[in-house]
């Protein structure tokens, strides 16, 4: 018999969850172990991308039902053009960060047991993977709390720090906030499929053919997207993201970042395109403001920071917000009945989700690198490590230019789609939504710059100039795993935003799938060199072209610059009348994002002072200064705090209760059961 993809799918989850059987085996070998767990763990992965290739690409649906769960509850599988998208964008991150992690996880072995992280890491993959399988709220939410308790764990490997246990305790309270809301969405929906008269509403397939009084879908699409938005740091839910990201290891944080956020993506678009189906224009306004808060105030606390890895854990708060623009553009156009401009928005929305998950991998996959060489996350501490990290520079760089959204790389074409969204929307009824338009466009300009700018600070800092620290340790480029697993990240942003017509006609079935109309006409009506998304007269890109030219360009001027000797003269720069250029005297992470902080300081919880220590013979020439910048979070402050005190005096007044003392609790006990005599028939 032929397997079909979703016989591939399920051989797929089946080899990760027995890597928790397999990796016990080699516990007295460690290396060994690292090598046999994460081959085996893409090996699985690439199965999952064939699948989600396959399934994409034909535009089949393939469903099963496994004989597990509850008694007559069983466990519902589908996969589709919108899961096979998924299937493939989680797979082939996994594929890549498993390879990295062949020569990444090398360097905890002696220092602590890798064991339980391999186990944890299959795992969490599996539990993705079933989350974008599942076709019914039970597995649905079963495959949502393995993936959430196994990222748990693996945020907190390092459980000798109090940070990690901080961020990993924040992290799974907001998760499970979040499915709390999940829940009930699936319960509001499951019970009016059925008229609430018995369980067999919590089949997809039985929500899918229910209609939704407007008032209940309202409640059910709110609960969702509230608990959805927890798990993708949507501002202001995002809290625990620039906690837990950091502290993981760099593998983790890869794949938490890049694909761990994407499943409540999935999850938003499943709920709304598939099984909700009909909504008012309000409901995607909504999601489009929220997407544009969450890009600009993600691209500017990631300015504020100077610890790499947080840096690209704002990010993706950012990049979620884009996300989020498209899907909420693509509903304003779908409840108007504009079906092409609809696909167009929900094309440049699930582009953006493949793009950021290449780039932001190969992102942290590079810092990952860098914290390896250096054992450090602070850039102020960082500088010069082109010299010593060259391969693992160019590939960063690569990342940075795609998250900057400059062309000829993949985060370009989802955002300049994005884009033509706003710009080539016909006027819209709603006079909100003409107000909004506009303004939307222009604050998704101003987070493309501020994303350039920000990351044009990231490496400058960490790679340019002198270093800074105040020890120097032996740095070193990554090994051959780890490149290969950055250089395989990196092509994918390049092929991405060389040839978009190949993928997006791939990736059609998608908005036929959800809103019945593709852009894959239109995009590639001359050829596969030209991206003309609704009309090749309105607008057009060609990737190629571009890249062309640019290689035209770097290849000329090394020509001229390089292969004549003499042609290049080196000479000391001016130095305004020192005699040395030092570390200190150069840009570093803070300098930089000055002028920002002066501009939209505002925004944010601000403490900044300088003290001088005077030298001992006068005081008017002082020995030192010292600096201190704190920056945070106003939304911690306003929402989380208060909470957070609010808790803890409960919790202390409730504690007075525990007397220690047998009369005391009698006394309790009496007091409740006069209680029950009295209040109770």
């Amino acid at each position: 018999m032929t397997p079909t993809p979703l016989d591939l799918a399920s051989l797929s989850v089946l080899l990760l969850l027995s890597l928790v059987l397999i990796v016990p085996l080699f516990r007295k070998n460690q290396g060994v172990m690292v090598i046999a767990g994460f081959s085996l763990a893409s090996a699985a992965s690439l199965l999952a991308v064939i699948s989600g290739v396959w399934t994409v690409g034909n535009g089949t649906t393939d469903r099963s039902i496994l004989a597990l769960g509850l008694p007559e509850l069983p466990f519902h599988l589908r996969l589709d053009p919108l899961s096979g998208f998924f299937l493939t964008t989680i797979g082939l991150l996994a594929f890549y960060v498993s390879v990295y992690s062949i020569g990444y996880i090398r360097g905890f072995i002696g220092q602590r047991p890798v064991t339980r992280l391999i186990i944890f890491y299959s795992i969490f993959i599996a539990g993705m993977f079933m989350v974008v399988l599942a076709d019914d709220a039970l597995f649905f939410l079963i495959s949502w709390e393995l993936m959430a308790a196994a990222s748990y764990f693996l945020v907190m490997y390092e459980d000798e720090r109090a940070e990690n246990r901080r961020a990993a305790f924040l992290y799974i309270v907001i998760a499970h906030i979040g499915a709390v809301a999940i829940l009930l969405s699936f319960g509001v929906m499951a019970g009016l499929a059925t008229g609430f008269r018995d369980f067999s509403g919590y089949t997809f397939d039985a929500m899918r053919a229910s209609k939704f009084p407007v008032e209940w879908a309202t409640a059910a699409f709110f609960l969702s997207f509230f608990g959805f938005a927890a798990k993708a740091g949507v501002v202001p839910l995002h809290v625990w993201l620039p906690e837990a990201h950091p502290v993981a290891p760099s593998n983790v944080s890869a794949l938490m970042s890049g694909v761990m956020l994407k499943t409540a993506i999935y999850g938003i678009i499943r709920i709304t395109f598939d099984l909700i189906k009909v909504f008012p224009w309000w409901w995607g306004a909504i999601v489009l403001v929220f997407g544009l808060v969450s890009a600009v105030m993600g691209v500017l606390y990631a300015l504020m920071q100077h610890d790499l890895k947080r840096l690209l854990a704002y990010h993706s708060v950012e990049n979620i917000g884009i996300i989020l623009i498209g899907i909420g553009l693509c509903m304003v156009f779908t409840s108007f009945n504009m079906p092409l401009i609809a696909a167009l928005a929900l094309t440049a929305a699930v582009y953006h989700t493949l793009n950021h998950a290449m780039f932001k991998g190969l992102l942290f996959m590079g810092a990952g690198a860098v914290l390896h060489a250096t054992k450090e996350r602070n850039m102020e501490e960082m500088g010069g490590l082109i010299h010593s990290m060259p391969w693992t520079a160019a590939l960063f760089l690569i990342g940075c230019v795609s998250i900057s959204a400059l062309p000829p790389f993949n985060g370009f074409v989802s955002e300049w789609l994005t884009f033509q969204a706003f710009l080539l929307s016909p006027s819209l009824p709603a006079p909100l939504l003409k107000l909004l338009m506009p303004i939307g466009a222009a604050l998704l300009a101003l987070t493309g710059a501020l994303a350039a700018a920000c990351f044009v600070k990231a490496f400058g800092v960490t790679f340019l100039g002198h270093w800074r620290g105040h020890h120097k340790p032996h740095i070193h480029e990554a090994n051959w795993p780890m490149r290969l697993g950055m250089i395989m990240a990196a092509a994918t942003c390049l092929l991405l935003g060389v040839l978009p017509t190949f993928f997006i006609r791939w990736m059609d079935t998608v908005p036929v799938q959800l809103v019945g109309q593709t852009i894959s006409a239109s995009a590639g009506e001359y050829g596969w060199l030209w991206l003309t998304p609704v009309a090749p007269e309105r607008a057009s890109y060609s990737g190629s072209i571009v890249f062309l030219g640019i290689s035209t360009v770097v290849v000329a001027a090394y020509l001229l610059l390089h292969v004549k000797p003499g042609t290049i003269h080196r000479a000391a720069i001016w130095d305004c009348g020192f005699e040395k250029l030092t570390s200190r005297m150069q840009y570093n992470a803070t300098s930089f994002s000055m002028p920002i902080r002066r501009i939209f300081g505002y925004l944010f919880s601000i403490k900044e002072q300088v003290r001088l220590r005077p030298q001992a013979a006068h005081s008017a020439f002082p020995r030192r200064l010292n600096y201190v910048l704190r920056v945070r979070d106003r939304f911690w402050v306003w929402l989380y705090k208060p909470v957070t005190d609010a808790s803890f005096w409960i919790a202390r007044k409730t504690g007075r209760l525990q007397q220690g003392r047998i009369q005391t609790y009698l006394i309790y006990s009496f007091i409740t059961l006069i209680a029950l005599l009295l209040f109770v028939r």
